[in-house]
Protein backbone atom coordinates (compact mmCIF):
# COMPACT_ATOMS: atom_id res chain seq x y z
CA UNK A 1 0.00 0.00 0.00
CA UNK A 2 1.51 3.55 -1.36
CA UNK A 3 0.53 7.06 -0.10
CA UNK A 4 -0.41 7.95 -3.56
CA UNK A 5 -3.01 4.98 -3.57
CA UNK A 6 -6.67 5.99 -3.76
CA UNK A 7 -8.88 5.54 -0.35
CA UNK A 8 -10.93 3.72 -2.35
CA UNK A 9 -8.42 1.25 -3.27
CA UNK A 10 -7.56 1.16 0.41
CA UNK A 11 -11.36 0.38 2.10
CA UNK A 12 -11.80 -2.53 -0.63
CA UNK A 13 -8.21 -3.98 0.02
CA UNK A 14 -9.44 -3.98 3.65
CA UNK A 15 -12.74 -5.66 3.25
CA UNK A 16 -11.24 -7.70 0.98
CA UNK A 17 -8.66 -8.77 3.13
CA UNK A 18 -12.15 -9.36 6.18
CA UNK A 19 -14.26 -11.01 3.78
CA UNK A 20 -10.91 -13.42 3.26
CA UNK A 21 -10.46 -14.38 6.66
CA UNK A 22 -14.40 -14.46 7.47
CA UNK A 23 -15.30 -11.66 9.35
CA UNK A 24 -18.11 -11.28 6.57
CA UNK A 25 -19.20 -14.99 5.75
CA UNK A 26 -21.21 -15.53 2.26
CA UNK A 27 -24.43 -14.22 2.49
CA UNK A 28 -23.94 -11.72 5.20
CA UNK A 29 -24.84 -7.97 4.21
CA UNK A 30 -21.60 -5.33 4.94
CA UNK A 31 -22.37 -2.03 6.56
CA UNK A 32 -24.35 0.59 4.61
CA UNK A 33 -22.42 3.00 2.91
CA UNK A 34 -23.06 5.86 5.35
CA UNK A 35 -21.59 3.55 8.52
CA UNK A 36 -18.54 2.53 6.21
CA UNK A 37 -17.62 6.06 5.42
CA UNK A 38 -18.08 6.88 8.64
CA UNK A 39 -15.59 4.08 9.80
CA UNK A 40 -13.08 4.77 7.25
CA UNK A 41 -13.69 8.62 7.43
CA UNK A 42 -14.55 9.13 3.69
CA UNK A 43 -17.54 10.97 1.97
CA UNK A 44 -20.28 8.01 0.65
CA UNK A 45 -18.91 8.31 -3.18
CA UNK A 46 -15.56 6.91 -1.82
CA UNK A 47 -17.11 4.06 -0.20
CA UNK A 48 -19.67 3.43 -3.71
CA UNK A 49 -16.34 3.33 -5.70
CA UNK A 50 -14.63 0.36 -2.98
CA UNK A 51 -17.62 -1.84 -2.99
CA UNK A 52 -18.13 -1.36 -7.00
CA UNK A 53 -14.89 -2.68 -7.38
CA UNK A 54 -15.77 -5.82 -4.87
CA UNK A 55 -18.67 -6.03 -7.03
CA UNK A 56 -16.41 -6.11 -10.50
CA UNK A 57 -14.50 -8.87 -9.02
CA UNK A 58 -17.70 -10.80 -7.98
CA UNK A 59 -16.78 -10.82 -4.09
CA UNK A 60 -19.91 -8.87 -3.28
CA UNK A 61 -23.60 -8.12 -5.11
CA UNK A 62 -26.27 -5.47 -4.16
CA UNK A 63 -29.81 -6.36 -4.02
CA UNK A 64 -32.32 -3.38 -4.71
CA UNK A 65 -33.31 -1.93 -1.27
CA UNK A 66 -31.61 -4.30 0.52
CA UNK A 67 -28.15 -3.19 0.91
CA UNK A 68 -24.68 -4.94 -0.64
CA UNK A 69 -24.29 -8.57 0.26
CA UNK A 70 -20.79 -10.58 0.37
CA UNK A 71 -21.73 -13.01 -2.79
CA UNK A 72 -22.05 -16.69 -2.08
CA UNK A 73 -20.98 -19.74 -3.98
CA UNK A 74 -22.78 -20.37 -7.00
CA UNK A 75 -25.70 -23.19 -6.45
CA UNK A 76 -25.00 -26.02 -7.79
CA UNK A 77 -28.93 -27.64 -9.47
CA UNK A 78 -28.91 -30.43 -11.21
CA UNK A 79 -31.11 -31.10 -14.30
CA UNK A 80 -31.87 -35.29 -14.61
CA UNK A 81 -34.92 -37.10 -14.67
CA UNK A 82 -36.31 -35.73 -11.44
CA UNK A 83 -35.34 -32.25 -11.09
CA UNK A 84 -37.12 -31.18 -7.94
CA UNK A 85 -36.39 -27.37 -6.48
CA UNK A 86 -36.79 -28.00 -3.28
CA UNK A 87 -34.90 -31.02 -2.99
CA UNK A 88 -31.38 -29.45 -5.12
CA UNK A 89 -31.61 -26.85 -2.38
CA UNK A 90 -32.07 -28.86 0.59
CA UNK A 91 -29.31 -31.25 -1.15
CA UNK A 92 -27.01 -28.59 -1.15
CA UNK A 93 -27.70 -26.87 2.41
CA UNK A 94 -29.65 -24.01 1.02
CA UNK A 95 -32.87 -23.27 2.62
CA UNK A 96 -35.29 -22.82 -0.25
CA UNK A 97 -38.18 -20.66 -0.45
CA UNK A 98 -40.87 -19.60 -2.87
CA UNK A 99 -42.40 -15.62 -3.91
CA UNK A 100 -45.62 -16.41 -5.36
CA UNK A 101 -46.13 -13.19 -7.64
CA UNK A 102 -49.05 -14.85 -9.59
CA UNK A 103 -51.88 -17.40 -9.72
CA UNK A 104 -54.38 -17.18 -12.78
CA UNK A 105 -56.67 -19.68 -14.99
CA UNK A 106 -56.00 -18.69 -18.68
CA UNK A 107 -56.63 -19.99 -22.11
CA UNK A 108 -53.35 -21.96 -23.80
CA UNK A 109 -51.23 -19.90 -25.80
CA UNK A 110 -50.19 -21.98 -29.11
CA UNK A 111 -46.88 -23.22 -27.11
CA UNK A 112 -48.23 -23.84 -24.15
CA UNK A 113 -50.63 -26.22 -26.23
CA UNK A 114 -48.02 -27.79 -27.73
CA UNK A 115 -46.26 -28.60 -24.76
CA UNK A 116 -49.05 -29.74 -23.13
CA UNK A 117 -50.32 -31.50 -25.40
CA UNK A 118 -53.81 -30.37 -25.45
CA UNK A 119 -55.83 -28.06 -28.08
CA UNK A 120 -54.93 -24.15 -28.10
CA UNK A 121 -57.16 -21.81 -26.02
CA UNK A 122 -57.63 -24.70 -23.61
CA UNK A 123 -58.15 -23.56 -19.97
CA UNK A 124 -54.46 -23.87 -17.95
CA UNK A 125 -53.45 -22.87 -14.82
CA UNK A 126 -50.71 -20.38 -14.98
CA UNK A 127 -48.36 -20.03 -11.92
CA UNK A 128 -45.71 -17.05 -11.67
CA UNK A 129 -42.99 -17.14 -8.65
CA UNK A 130 -39.80 -15.80 -7.80
CA UNK A 131 -38.06 -19.09 -6.02
CA UNK A 132 -35.14 -18.36 -3.40
CA UNK A 133 -32.22 -19.99 -1.56
CA UNK A 134 -31.69 -18.76 2.02
CA UNK A 135 -34.00 -15.61 0.96
CA UNK A 136 -31.27 -14.54 -2.11
CA UNK A 137 -33.74 -14.91 -5.30
CA UNK A 138 -32.12 -17.18 -7.93
CA UNK A 139 -34.62 -17.87 -10.49
CA UNK A 140 -38.70 -16.37 -12.00
CA UNK A 141 -40.61 -18.72 -13.10
CA UNK A 142 -44.32 -19.77 -15.22
CA UNK A 143 -45.55 -22.73 -15.49
CA UNK A 144 -48.50 -23.73 -16.65
CA UNK A 145 -50.46 -26.61 -16.20
CA UNK A 146 -54.00 -28.45 -18.02
CA UNK A 147 -56.88 -27.17 -15.91
CA UNK A 148 -59.29 -29.84 -17.10
CA UNK A 149 -57.21 -32.71 -16.41
CA UNK A 150 -56.28 -30.60 -12.88
CA UNK A 151 -59.34 -28.66 -11.96
CA UNK A 152 -58.49 -28.41 -8.53
CA UNK A 153 -54.30 -27.53 -8.83
CA UNK A 154 -54.82 -23.99 -8.00
CA UNK A 155 -55.35 -24.18 -4.68
CA UNK A 156 -52.79 -26.44 -3.61
CA UNK A 157 -50.26 -24.28 -5.69
CA UNK A 158 -51.40 -21.03 -3.60
CA UNK A 159 -51.33 -22.79 -0.14
CA UNK A 160 -48.01 -25.27 -0.57
CA UNK A 161 -44.71 -24.90 -1.04
CA UNK A 162 -43.80 -26.62 -3.54
CA UNK A 163 -45.18 -27.65 -6.64
CA UNK A 164 -44.31 -31.16 -6.43
CA UNK A 165 -46.52 -31.19 -3.24
CA UNK A 166 -49.69 -28.88 -5.06
CA UNK A 167 -49.60 -31.92 -7.67
CA UNK A 168 -49.26 -34.64 -5.05
CA UNK A 169 -52.14 -33.52 -3.85
CA UNK A 170 -54.24 -33.76 -7.10
CA UNK A 171 -52.80 -37.75 -7.48
CA UNK A 172 -49.78 -36.91 -9.18
CA UNK A 173 -47.76 -38.87 -6.63
CA UNK A 174 -44.47 -38.82 -9.45
CA UNK A 175 -43.30 -36.80 -12.40
CA UNK A 176 -40.35 -37.06 -14.94
CA UNK A 177 -38.42 -34.61 -17.07
CA UNK A 178 -39.39 -34.94 -20.49
CA UNK A 179 -37.26 -32.10 -22.31
CA UNK A 180 -35.45 -29.38 -21.20
CA UNK A 181 -34.10 -26.43 -23.86
CA UNK A 182 -31.57 -24.06 -22.08
CA UNK A 183 -30.86 -20.44 -23.71
CA UNK A 184 -28.73 -17.19 -22.70
CA UNK A 185 -30.51 -14.27 -21.99
CA UNK A 186 -30.05 -10.66 -20.45
CA UNK A 187 -32.21 -9.31 -18.08
CA UNK A 188 -34.94 -6.78 -18.73
CA UNK A 189 -35.86 -3.84 -16.46
CA UNK A 190 -38.61 -6.12 -14.93
CA UNK A 191 -36.81 -9.11 -14.32
CA UNK A 192 -33.82 -6.83 -12.93
CA UNK A 193 -36.23 -5.77 -10.23
CA UNK A 194 -37.86 -8.97 -8.94
CA UNK A 195 -34.80 -10.96 -9.00
CA UNK A 196 -32.43 -7.99 -7.38
CA UNK A 197 -30.23 -7.91 -9.86
CA UNK A 198 -28.78 -4.76 -12.60
CA UNK A 199 -30.42 -4.47 -15.86
CA UNK A 200 -28.22 -6.19 -18.54
CA UNK A 201 -27.29 -9.13 -15.79
CA UNK A 202 -27.27 -12.78 -17.56
CA UNK A 203 -29.75 -15.04 -17.07
CA UNK A 204 -30.34 -18.71 -18.14
CA UNK A 205 -33.63 -19.56 -19.57
CA UNK A 206 -34.77 -23.42 -19.19
CA UNK A 207 -37.61 -24.40 -20.95
CA UNK A 208 -38.95 -27.27 -19.69
CA UNK A 209 -41.96 -30.30 -19.83
CA UNK A 210 -42.81 -32.50 -16.97
CA UNK A 211 -44.43 -35.76 -17.77
CA UNK A 212 -46.65 -37.77 -14.89
CA UNK A 213 -45.53 -42.09 -15.33
CA UNK A 214 -47.83 -42.51 -18.49
CA UNK A 215 -46.24 -40.11 -20.30
CA UNK A 216 -48.60 -37.57 -20.26
CA UNK A 217 -47.36 -33.96 -19.91
CA UNK A 218 -48.47 -31.87 -16.87
CA UNK A 219 -46.21 -29.07 -16.70
CA UNK A 220 -44.77 -26.65 -19.44
CA UNK A 221 -41.87 -24.42 -17.52
CA UNK A 222 -39.68 -21.38 -18.33
CA UNK A 223 -37.56 -20.54 -15.40
CA UNK A 224 -35.17 -17.68 -15.99
CA UNK A 225 -32.02 -18.35 -13.27
CA UNK A 226 -29.85 -15.84 -12.50
CA UNK A 227 -26.32 -17.10 -14.06
CA UNK A 228 -24.59 -15.86 -11.26
CA UNK A 229 -25.81 -17.20 -8.41
CA UNK A 230 -26.95 -20.58 -10.03
CA UNK A 231 -24.81 -23.26 -11.78
CA UNK A 232 -26.94 -25.61 -13.88
CA UNK A 233 -25.62 -29.47 -14.16
CA UNK A 234 -27.29 -31.60 -16.26
CA UNK A 235 -26.64 -35.26 -15.38
CA UNK A 236 -26.78 -38.54 -17.08
CA UNK A 237 -27.61 -41.29 -18.62
CA UNK A 238 -31.46 -39.78 -18.02
CA UNK A 239 -30.09 -36.09 -18.75
CA UNK A 240 -32.80 -34.18 -21.22
CA UNK A 241 -31.21 -32.56 -24.93
CA UNK A 242 -30.21 -29.30 -24.39
CA UNK A 243 -29.74 -26.22 -26.26
CA UNK A 244 -27.53 -23.55 -25.56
Amino acid sequence: MTATEPLWKKISDTLRTEIALGAWPAGTRLPSEALLAKRFDVNRHTVRRALQALSDEGLVHARRGAGVFVRAAPLRYPIGRRTRFRQNLLSAGRSPSRKLLSLTRQAASAAEARALDIAAGAPVHVVEAISMADDLPVSLARSCFCATRLPDLDAGLRALPSVTDALARVGISDYFRASTHLTGHNANALQARLLEIAVGDALILSEAINIDGSGIPVEFGRTYFVGARVELVLEGPDTPDAVM
